[in-house]
């Protein structure tokens, strides 16, 4: 998985980091495994604009993706490596030997031909899922569940990991991918590995219309609004808007938004780096 430096052809392209698509399988979506996706443009249900710098884009479909890995015991192939439009993370199709077919997150080196599985009892390998408790101290997982039987929830963004980095009776200890360091249900599953595509951080849009592409209409800055409109607003030439503000007025760039009693603070270690 890799990137493309594009030819400055144009002004699009001069600055443009894009993709190279190497990885992926010459397949199309599995159909049974798509659900139609509809846009609200930004709009509530009485067509009232609650979400600005929102509408077009292109039409996507979503891909039904298992996060729960809950079939278990029942080895699976995987037939091909996709792109998904709703997330920056790639896909893997599994065919299962009962014939059913079910989309997971593709993590790194997963190749086509390869067996996985999940599970308790299963090999800690690239791409099979099993409870923490069975797997080996140092291990790099990601898809991790919260709750048992709930789901992955942390660790799904392209290129992230979650580290394993010791165990107890009832909990497992993980190092986050923000550095913070938590407890974790031992009886939660994971799967091993890391999640694909390391290199999206490394993309550049190159063009103001591929963000119309994805949706993202233009955003107006703050500082250039009136008093009337944003707290930020005003001012006579080019002068300053003060503190970075929302437009309801609460502050940002550095205002702690966490719940202060939150349930999980009895579960963390130790806080992410600052």
């Amino acid at each position: 998985m890799g990137v493309k430096q594009l030819k400055p052809v144009t002004p699009g392209t001069r600055f443009r980091i894009a993709p190279d698509f190497k990885e992926l399988s010459k397949v199309k979506p599995e159909k049974s495994l798509l659900v139609n996706l509809s846009k609200s443009g930004g709009r509530d249900n009485s067509g009232k604009m609650t979400m600005r710098y929102t509408g077009g884009g292109h039409k996507k479909q979503y891909r039904i993706i298992d996060f729960k890995r809950n079939k278990d015991g029942i080895e699976a192939t995987v037939k091909s490596i996709e792109y998904d439009p709703n997330r920056s993370a790639r896909i893997a199709l599994l065919a299962y030997v009962d014939g059913e077919k079910r989309y997971i997150l593709a993590p790194d080196n997963l190749a086509v031909g390869t067996k996985v599985v999940s599970g308790s009892g299963v090999a800690p390998e690239v791409g099979n899922s099993l409870p923490l408790s069975e797997i080996p101290v140092g291990t790099f997982l990601h898809n991790i569940e919260i709750k048992p039987g709930q789901g992955g929830a942390i660790a799904r963004s392209a290129g992230v990991s979650a580290q394993l980095v010791g165990k107890g009776d009832t909990h497992a200890t993980l190092k986050m991918p923000s550095g913070e360091i938590r407890l974790v249900l031992a009886k939660c599953k994971a799967t091993v590995g890391t999640v694909s595509n390391a290199d999206h951080i490394n993309y550049k849009v190159g063009k103001a219309g591929r963000n119309r592409w994805l949706g993202i209409r233009p955003r107006t800055r703050p500082v250039a609004m009136n008093p009337v409109d944003h707290p930020m607003g005003g001012g006579e030439g080019r002068a300053s808007g003060g503190h970075p503000r929302s437009r309801k007025g609460l502050y940002a760039k550095g205002k702690k938004t966490r719940t202060p009693k939150k349930y999980s603070d009895n579960l963390i270690v130790s806080r992410r780096k600052k």
